[in-house]
């Protein structure tokens, strides 16, 4: 299956609401980053045991390890939860810089150093959400 197929299985395996919002979070990325990378992690380990929740991601950033490793990793993250929807901004060195700036107006929504979640599309302000991800880009 290819990385865009394994995308549009993951969304369309969802349940309504929720899957219109990731249908409509998804092409406002790409919107956003029209000649991205894309990636689909199915949130399992290499003993393929479940450690984290399916994320697309969308771009190319550099992890950077405590020990000087570094590996590749997307940019923007997208995946839905037990409770809502997450949107994952990486590489910011400010790990106050997220809330600081668009907590007060995004909406009703969590914001942490490097993850916007929210429970509904609607309870958030999409131009606030758009900026967040553009202020990395």
């Amino acid at each position: 299956m290819t990385i865009q197929e394994q995308i549009n299985d993951y969304i369309s395996n969802q349940k309504e609401p929720k899957r219109s919002d990731l249908e409509n979070l998804h092409q406002i990325i790409l919107e956003l980053m029209p000649q991205c990378k894309l990636w689909f992690l199915d949130g399992k380990n290499d003993e393929n045991k479940i450690v984290s929740n399916p994320n697309i991601g969308y771009g190319l950033h550099l992890m950077k390890y405590a020990d000087g490793k570094t590996r590749d990793f997307y940019k923007i993250g997208l995946s839905a939860n037990t409770t809502g929807i997450s949107v994952y901004i990486m590489g910011i060195d400010d790990k106050k810089y997220l809330a600081n700036t668009f907590g007060e107006k995004i909406g009703k929504a969590s914001v942490t150093s490097y993850c916007i979640k929210f429970k509904k599309l609607n309870d958030v302000n999409l131009e606030v959400l758009k900026e967040a991800i553009q202020s990395v880009l």
